[in-house]
């Protein structure tokens, strides 16, 4: 099975922080529809398409379990039921707010204040549905080694399947491709402040869990359901 899921936070279609995310993306992930780019980036017009790719593909997104193929028996209504009941069971997450960072090249939202609520929602998903994940191929091992890793996330990668949770858990909500130019990125930086405004201002609240579906190797991830926090599945 090549299908992939994950379950990521992103933000309520009606709000403005996820209004401002997939115009910056140029791609709305819970309809698939293609968003025209704000008016100011006509001067990196012939850049944006290349510069948005990759997170265009993933989605506005803030990652809580990384992307995994079904484990052998798995099926994908027994998932849903274990994300609607992991969601019932958390409360909503209160965010201090976000702010604009690089990280390892890349630009990125990220939180202005850790919250610690917030890792333990993540720490949730990694740990309680991790009985659905596939172990990883040894190609995506071996993609995965490519950028140099620390024995704990090397541990982590054949564990979980991911390097980054746990105590390596960083949330962010990635914006660009990497970025070799300091000087473009401090440009890119400033766009993203003046983008999206004061919707980064807190309290920024994470309110669901939305599973997330990429149906072939490649292919756009989009919003296959979302779940409130504290509530039943609607």
């Amino acid at each position: 099975m090549t299908t992939r899921y994950a379950v990521y936070y992103a933000p309520r279609p009606e709000q403005a922080l996820a209004n401002l995310g997939r115009s910056w993306l140029g791609r709305d992930a819970e309809t698939g529809a293609a968003v025209p780019p704000p008016s100011w980036t006509e001067d990196w017009a012939a850049e944006w398409p290349g510069l948005t790719a990759e997170p265009r593909r993933y989605g506005f997104h803030g990652t809580l379990k990384p992307p995994f193929r079904l484990a052998a028996g798995g099926t994908v209504e027994a998932l849903h039921g274990a994300v609607a009941r992991l969601a019932a069971d958390h409360r909503p997450v209160a965010l201090a707010g976000l702010q604009p960072a690089v990280l390892d090249g890349f630009l990125a939202l990220v939180e202005t204040v850790p919250c610690a609520a917030l890792a333990a929602l993540a720490d949730a998903c990694v740990t309680e549905l991790d009985r659905f994940r596939a172990p990883p191929t040894a190609a995506e091992l071996a993609r995965r080694r490519a950028a140099p890793l620390t024995p704990r996330q090397d541990d982590n990668l054949r564990r979980w399947g991911y390097p980054y949770v746990f105590d390596m858990f960083r949330f962010h909500m990635t914006l660009t491709g990497r970025v070799a130019e300091r000087a473009r990125r401090d440009a890119l930086e400033a766009l993203l402040t003046a983008h999206f405004g004061t919707a980064l201002a807190g309290p920024v609240a994470v309110e669901d869990l939305c599973l997330f579906v990429e149906p072939a190797p490649g292919a756009p991830f989009t919003v296959l359901a979302r779940w409130p926090l504290g509530g039943a599945a609607p």
